[in-house]
C-alpha cells in the first residue's frame, strides 16, 4: 500500500481540525494570501481573501447553525500543487437542514492551502439552507 500523497494529508488535518473547532490549527493550513470561494447567491457565497477571513467564514458555518454544522471527510486525493475533498455537509438552520456532499478543491503552496473552491454536488439544497 502506498502511502498518502502530503497534500491529501494536508486534507485530513484540515477537516479534522474543523471537527475540533480548532481555528489555530486551520489558520496553520493556510497561506497567508489564501482565497477561498463558496459559489451561488447566499450570505455564504463570495470570496473570502487571506487567512483571517477564511476562518472568520468558517466559524459562520458554525455560528450560522447553532454549533450544528459539520463537514465530515469522505475522501482525498493530492497531487503536486494540489488536493481535492470529498466530504459530507450536515446541519440544521432556520428549521432547515443540510445533508449533502460537496467538493473541496485546493491549490497548495509550500504545504499550504492557497486557494479553495468549495462546490456543492447539489446546488439547490445547499442555497435552499443557506437562505
Amino acid at each position: 500500500m502506498s502511502k498518502a500523497h502530503p497534500n491529501a494529508a494536508l486534507m485530513q488535518r484540515l477537516f479534522d481540525a474543523f471537527g475540533r473547532r480548532d481555528g489555530a490549527a486551520l489558520a496553520a493550513m493556510f497561506d497567508h494570501d489564501v482565497v477561498w470561494r463558496v459559489g451561488g447567491d447566499t450570505p455564504m457565497s463570495g470570496e473570502y481573501r487571506g487567512w483571517r477571513d477564511v476562518v472568520t467564514f468558517l466559524r459562520r458555518t458554525t455560528s450560522e447553525t447553532e454549533g450544528t454544522y459539520r463537514s465530515t471527510l469522505v475522501w482525498a486525493l493530492g497531487g503536486d500543487g494540489n488536493a481535492a475533498a470529498v466530504y459530507r455537509a450536515r446541519g440544521t438552520r432556520n428549521g432547515s437542514e443540510l445533508d449533502i456532499d460537496q467538493l473541496l478543491l485546493c491549490d497548495v503552496r509550500d504545504g499550504r492551502i492557497s486557494a479553495a473552491t468549495a462546490i456543492p454536488f447539489e446546488p439547490e439544497a445547499f442555497t435552499r439552507f443557506w437562505l
